[in-house]
This record gives C-alpha cells, structure tokens and sequence, in this order.
C-alpha cells in the first residue's frame, strides 16, 4: 500500500463529494471592488473569478494525467520531481502524480531564492521542476546560454503551471496534461509503503537547507496519527493558509485525506479573509500561526470584524503553534 491509495478509494467512494476548494480573496477584491454586489448580481461569474473546486474523481483523475505525463517523458521509479509552487488548487494533484508514477515528490520552499533553489534541486538530484509564475524571476540567473536548467551537469524539463504566458524554457502544464489519460498509469513495478516517497527539506536559521528522505509508510504513519489525533471525520472542513511545500500543513491536511473530508486552500492572511472563510466554507478545523490568531483578536478588539455577522459555531479545532503562543 502507498498513501495514493487514500486518494484512490475517496475517488472511487464518494466520486462526487467536494475534495479541494481554492480561494483567492485577493484577486477577488482587485477585480471586483464591490465584489458583494457583483456576488449577488452575477453569483456564477462572481465565484469562478476567485473560488475553484475539484471533487474526489478529479483529483483522482488529475492526478493520474500528471502521472501518464511524467511517464510519458521517461521518467521511472526513483526519480526525484521538484515542486516550486504557491498554494494553490493544483498542488496536491501533481504531488500525487509524481508518486503514482513512482518517483518521489520533492517540494520546494516559495521563499528559496535563486541560490537557494539551485542547492536544493542539486542536493536532490531532481530530474524535472514544476513551478510558478512567482518564481520565474528567480529561476532565470539558473539558466545556461541556450536557456536550460541544468541540474548535476544535465538538463532537466520544466513545467509551468500558471497562468499564461508560459515562460520559453518551459512547457505548460495545461496543455501537456490535457493530452493525457484519466487512469492511472501501469508503471511496471508494485509499490509498496517502503518505497521512497518524498524529500522534504528542514530549513533553519543557518546554513542551507537539509534534505529528510520519506517512505511512503511515513507518509501513512502521518495520516494515522493526524486522524488520531483530531478526529476528522468526513463532515469536517479543513481551512488550510499555510504552505503545502512544508510538513505542518500537508500532514495536517492528511487526516482530511484519510477521512474523506473538504480541505479549503486559502490564498492570502488577512484576518477577514480567514473568517470570512471559515463562515463561507462552513470551516470546522483551522491552521493558524500565532501571528494569523493575533491579527485576527486585534480586528475584532478594533470592530473591523464582526462575530455576530459570521457563521463560526461549527469551528471546533485550531491548529497553533511554531513559536509560543501567548494567553
């Protein structure tokens, strides 16, 4: 058994059930300055400019097409697949494809900077990088003279995966992934939860980042102990704002992958946006850094958030933590 079986059987017994939700309040509030009017005149336009959503069989689904992709491009068991991605709704897809084709995930700070990104894809060996727009910047002191970007003394593909255009020493994520089947692909070997799963590196305040290798039995251990810990059941919706690239929130959104149950990626920190979230989405679990639930009392100390206005009694677990937290 890998952890992709969890994903496997939600896409099989609850297909249709609301697996992923993005929020993008940002985009939402620079394109629509009087977005709650707009919400109310043209509620369909209105949710497709700052809110997606996939469902357990398209998770499943896209998963899988990233998959075929990589297996299309050669890649095999063992090979290591950088991820250099802001949150955002196709995150968790193409972390499960790179492990249902057998290669092992690697997920990358959005905070590295050039050098920093460099030291991490050699320190892995990485053999592919799926990135961003927000670090298409960063990514071009990398490049060589004919605009590659070379890895141990090789060239190494690079997937976009953001909006267009696509930069010219990448390809572009969507049109290579519509190409591609739906099913899982036949990768030749049986993976098991000794196999390798993922790199993730551990960041401190000095020196380069340190690299921690992953069976997928760690990845499963992780959910066990999250579900065990929490209870998530499939009714319960996961609010997640930090990043997907670290431990805290990925392992944390596992007991929601174990369960069965919604997790909502939230773009953005704003103390409104959070509980607007919360009461919109019907959240029942938060992720909240010390700085966030600061905030947030400090909004409600000022006026600037209402309690009354906001659906919030089904909110019954806050993660905190990262530093101590103050009474």
């Amino acid at each position: 058994m890998t952890i992709s079986a969890f994903l496997e059987r939600n896409a099989q017994s609850k297909p249709d059930d609301i697996a992923l939700v993005e929020l993008n309040p940002e985009q939402r509030d620079f394109d629509h300055p009087n977005w709650r009017e707009y919400s109310l005149v043209e509620p369909d336009a209105f949710h497709a400019a700052y809110r997606k959503q996939i469902t357990w069989q398209q998770f499943d689904a896209n998963a899988n097409k990233f998959a075929n992709l990589l297996r299309s491009k050669g890649f095999k068991k063992g090979d290591k697949i950088a991820i250099l991605l802001m949150n955002c709704i196709e995150w968790l897809p193409i972390y499960f494809g790179i492990l249902k084709a057998g290669c092992i995930a690697v997920p990358l700070n959005f905070r590295y900077a050039s050098d920093e990104i460099d030291y991490c894809l050699k320190l892995s060996d990485s053999a592919c990088l799926v990135f961003g727009l927000h670090f298409v910047d960063r990514l071009k002191p990398l490049l060589t003279s004919d605009g590659k970007l070379e890895v141990n003394g090789s060239a190494i593909p690079c997937i976009y995966s953001g909006d267009p255009p696509c930069p010219e020493f990448a390809e572009d994520y969507e049109a290579l992934t519509s190409q591609q089947s739906e099913v899982a692909p036949d990768i030749g070997v049986t993976l098991s939860e000794q196999d390798d799963g993922a790199i993730y590196f551990s960041s401190g305040t000095t020196g380069f980042p340190k690299a921690i290798l992953h069976k997928h039995r760690s990845l499963i251990t992780a959910c066990e102990v999250e579900q065990a810990h929490h209870a998530q059941c499939e009714s319960d919706v996961f609010l997640c704002i930090p990043p997907l690239y670290h431990t805290g929130a990925k392992m944390h959104w596992f007991g929601s992958l174990i369960s069965g149950g919604r997790a909502v990626i939230l773009r953005g920190t704003r103390p409104d946006w959070i509980v607007e979230a919360v009461s919109a989405e019907h959240a029942t679990i938060v992720w909240l850094l010390v700085p966030w639930a600061q905030d947030i009392l400090d909004a409600i100390d000022r006026g600037e958030i209402k309690l009354d206005s906001h659906a919030l009694s089904q909110w019954r677990l806050m993660h905190i933590g990262a530093q101590p937290v103050p009474p």
